[in-house]
């Protein structure tokens, strides 16, 4: 193995946002054991963990679920899809409401509409947070920056938020949808985990088969299609699972840890 391409929310991250000595001394040991480690993320590249910067553990991050993977020693996109600013504007319009709270990836930064959801994220997620913007009109901000956007994400106060956001995205087929009960990812159809591993390993001459992966959600699913080794965390959702060639420990347990060890292992031949 040569790669391993980490999931973060749920997976190197305990429910607490953070990343716990034990995840960090595992990942400082597979770095030195000359694995490219690439962490993989729904996150906007501006709101990696804040215990991951300037570790120097990495040089390549996929960020926005798969919208863009970049080098980072040469500030090189190695793969982009991005979703036109005109549909992320009609997608907010027409999903806009009382009931649902919106923020956007568009530049690697992380935008987020009105105070209330700024506030939560520091509560939340802590220093993570701190490169958050907020913005008083998304729609408004995206349409002035005149960039195209690597996701969108809504966080449902309702039900019905969340079925009329699922009913205006279906009605987009070149966007995707990655949708929880009270939370939703929106991304161009191209834009997958997967498909920028892919990218990333094409990159660096590294094979299918060379390519390890860890995750937990419904966003991991094309990573796994994509990677050659599996580990699902005890915490994953059941697709995940099936698809696993190992399910470890949940994150509070630190499920990715014990993947690299089990990796490590396996490189070493014990």
């Amino acid at each position: 193995m040569k790669l391993l391409a980490l999931d973060m929310d749920g997976t190197c991250l305990n429910s607490f946002s953070k990343i716990t000595d034990t995840t960090m001394d595992a990942l400082r040991l597979a770095r030195t054991s000359g694995l490219e480690l690439v962490p993989t993320t729904g996150r906007a590249l501006s709101c990696l963990p804040h215990q991951l910067r300037h570790t120097g553990l990495f040089r390549y991050v996929i960020s926005s679920n798969g919208a863009d993977a970049v080098d980072l020693k040469e500030h090189k996109t190695l793969f982009q899809s991005l979703m036109p600013a005109d549909t992320a504007i009609a997608v907010i319009e027409a999903c806009q409401g009382p009931d649902v709270k919106m923020a956007a990836h568009v530049r690697h930064e992380y935008l987020l509409q009105g105070m209330v959801l700024p506030l939560f994220g520091r509560m939340i997620y802590g220093q993570d947070a701190a490169q958050a913007k907020a913005v008083p009109d998304l729609a408004g901000s995206i349409r002035a920056m005149r960039s195209d956007v690597e996701e969108l994400q809504f966080f449902f106060l309702t039900k019905k938020a969340r079925e009329r956001t699922r009913h205006i995205v279906s009605g987009f087929p070149d966007l995707s949808l990655a949708c929880t009960s009270y939370y939703a990812e929106i991304y161009s159809a191209n834009a997958t985990k997967g498909t920028a591993l892919s990218a990333v390993a094409d990159h660096l001459s590294i094979s299918k088969e060379e390519t390890a992966c860890i995750g937990d959600g419904e966003n991991d699913i094309p990573l796994f299609q994509a990677a050659g080794l599996r580990f699902a965390m005890g915490n994953a959702v059941p697709e995940l699972k099936a698809m696993a060639d190992y399910v470890v420990s949940p994150n509070n347990q630190d499920g990715a840890a014990e993947a690299v060890r089990f990796l490590l292992s396996r490189m070493a031949g014990l």
